[in-house]
């Protein structure tokens, strides 16, 4: 039994490497996990026997002899659907081993208050659709969602989704129930979700601390401290938006607070130092501000210097907290970052201890808008990570025809 679970380990590690690092030789492996050139070989059989991965001869390296094999994985086989619920907008996708986005769908989310039935109708509509125009011989081993809000671990319920009205909305088991595929949907919050991909294919690559802040109307955050995600004892932790920076004159938050980092620099508070109109909102929105701002219109720029001296003190507050090696801005934050670094830099110069402050890099997200959504196939693919072999022996035929599930 224990020579069994080493196996077992080893299978699972070998094919994180090939799936996070791409297309990597069985030398490069050995050294990587440790582990001797007939031990790798063997592990690498057996994946390649069950459809994981395949080898392929390297390119030409202008040495004299055979080429080496390399391995890489079969993302056209073996796949997982990832949605992300975001506050203005619906995405599904359906994403290789690997994490190649093979085939994407999309739609806008108004902002209409508790949706949970069509949140859910929409996007097993595009699940079913992705699911069904895969190859037959494709296999799906998982599905990852990632949502706007604070979500039970283990049942994907979404306890508190503030911007949207969400209490205790059981997201996880409709939308697995109306995507009829026989396997669990597995749900994490957006923020810690685009943390973990930032860490493992973005801007946080090679970092074991680091500080991830995703701007959607407000302000969510995910923490990864010694390369484990931070989520607290009920799996809520991190919500750096209810940080108060601004206790005494506030502005109101929709969590019920007053004077919240995501109240003092989230979507809202940017708009109205702005002067635009309540009817006004949204990345469009943002955005053009963004663009007034670097046109040189007084009142854009304004408007980004106050939000950038709020977000510069949530930011030092987290950095003497934490001493993250990056701090990694996505989201809206992503779009209105350049505009407010100087403030951001001017804050933590000022406000941070200097031996926390002399190493840690501030960066705009590498993912770009697919952060979360690349963190929910990231969930998806967990179970196969752990376990390859017993997975695929668990995951049912894929139907032959789209499922139709009411």
């Amino acid at each position: 039994m224990v020579q069994e679970e080493i196996r077992r380990r080893n299978v699972g590690a070998l094919l994180r490497h090939v799936h996070l690092g791409g297309p990597i030789s069985r030398a490069e492996l050995a050294g990587r996990m440790g582990l001797n050139r007939s031990t790798i070989l063997a592990l690498t059989a057996e994946l390649t026997a069950a459809g994981l991965v395949r080898e392929d001869p390297a390119t030409e390296t202008g040495r004299a002899g055979r080429p080496s094999l390399v391995v890489r994985p079969e993302s056209g086989r073996v796949y997982v659907l990832a949605v992300d619920v975001a506050v203005d907008r619906l995405v599904a996708a359906r994403v290789g081993l690997g994490g190649t986005v093979l085939e994407r769908r999309e739609a806008v989310r108004p902002r209409a208050g508790a949706d949970l039935d069509r949140v859910v109708e929409v996007l097993a509509r595009f699940g079913r659709e992705l699911h069904g125009a895969a190859p037959p011989e494709a296999v799906c081993v998982g599905i990852g969602a990632s949502y706007c809000g604070m979500i039970r671990p283990g049942d994907g319920m979404v306890r508190f989704g503030p911007d949207m009205g969400w209490v205790d909305q059981a997201f996880g088991a409709e939308l697995g129930r109306r995507l009829g595929l026989g396997l669990p949907v597995a749900v994490g919050n957006e923020a810690h979700l685009g943390a973990l991909a930032e860490q493992r294919r973005g801007a946080g690559v090679g970092y074991q601390n680091l500080i991830y802040l995703h701007g959607d109307v407000g302000v969510g955050g995910g923490i990864i401290v010694g390369g484990k995600l931070l989520d607290g004892d009920g799996g809520y932790g991190c919500e750096l938006g209810h940080m108060v920076v601004n206790p005494y004159d506030g502005r109101p938050c929709g969590c019920g607070s007053h004077g919240c980092l995501e109240a003092e620099a989230g979507e809202r508070a940017l708009l109205d130092a702005a002067g635009r109109p309540a009817e006004l909102f949204g990345r469009s929105a943002v955005r053009e501000v963004v663009a007034d701002a670097d046109g040189g219109d007084a009142a854009a720029s304004a408007a980004l210097r106050r939000i950038g001296d709020w977000l510069g003190i949530g930011v030092a507050n987290l950095i003497n907290l934490f001493n993250p090696g990056v701090v990694i801005f996505g989201g809206m934050q992503r779009d209105v970052y350049p505009g407010t670094a100087p403030q951001v830099r001017a804050r933590i110069a000022a406000n941070v201890l200097p031996v926390a402050r002399e190493r840690v890099r501030l960066r705009t997200s590498a993912l770009a808008d697919d952060a979360t959504l690349i963190g929910a196939a990231e969930l998806g693919f967990a179970r196969l990570l752990a376990d390859p072999l017993g997975t695929l022996a668990r995951v049912a035929p894929r139907p032959r025809s789209g499922c139709r599930v009411p």
